[in-house]
């Protein structure tokens, strides 16, 4: 009786400890490359370079990672999917002679070391990893405001505080022209409207192209179950 007990007091036990949703071997990897990362980028690039949506984004997945958190890995996939995608497909341009934005432009500047260049990879495997933390922890659909609200602030930081496209710097690989507040030409700024008009429509155009169309998809799909629905579900008899 008492070993039927101790049986069932065990099961309970487990039942009660949540399973890990993303895997250790996975947190400790991505931990391991942030830990190069990081200090690499601060000597290389200084810390303005954390101003950049794709380089915040690492930080969100770190955070998402670390207290399965769907809010961060969400944020992170709303800001960063689309605009990625367009990163991949330059890239590949480049890599096949063709010239089309400049986007990726500074992956084949022979100024910067290999390996600097091969950090910068985590471009084209980062849009996969948010996918997958999603559908792992389910998508929370605050943040397509949550986002935007730091999207946007990023693009004012970069826009009033740093330095714009065709700045004269004394170390070239500082960033420069951040979130393409300024065009997106870094060797100069853009001359189709002031610059103010430039910022406002390019925040709202980022918002209607690329973070809606991103959360629309993700909440079809996605959608994390909201604490009332799991509450009303273990609330209901039987």
């Amino acid at each position: 009786m008492t070993a039927r007990t101790d049986a069932e007091s065990f099961a309970a036990e487990a039942v009660r400890v949540p399973r890990r949703k993303v895997p250790l071997w996975l947190k400790l990897a991505y931990t391991a490359f942030m830990a190069v990362l990081v200090p690499v980028y601060l000597k290389n690039y200084g810390p303005t370079n954390f101003v950049y949506f794709c380089d915040m984004s690492l930080f969100l997945a770190l955070l998402g990672l670390w207290g399965e958190r769907s809010l961060p890995v969400s944020m992170a996939a709303v800001g960063l999917l689309i605009p990625q995608f367009f990163w991949c497909v330059d890239f590949a341009a480049e890599l096949l002679g063709f010239h089309l934005t400049g986007l990726t432009s500074y992956m084949f500047d022979t100024h910067r070391s290999l390996f600097l260049r091969g950090l910068s990879l985590f471009h084209g495997w980062l849009p996969f990893l948010l996918l997958y933390l999603v559908i792992r922890l389910g998508y929370d659909p605050r943040a397509l405001k949550a986002w935007t609200a730091l999207g946007w602030a990023l693009c004012l930081i970069a826009f009033f505080w740093l330095p714009p496209a065709g700045a004269q710097l004394a170390d070239p690989k500082q960033p420069l022209n951040v979130n393409l507040v300024f065009g997106f030409n870094d060797s100069r700024p853009q001359t189709w409207m002031p610059p103010g008009v430039y910022l406002a429509v390019w925040m709202l155009a980022l918002f209607a192209l690329a973070y809606v169309p991103t959360h629309w998809a993700l909440r079809r799909m996605l959608l994390a179950p909201s604490s009332e629905m799991t509450a009303a579900a273990r609330d209901q008899p039987g």
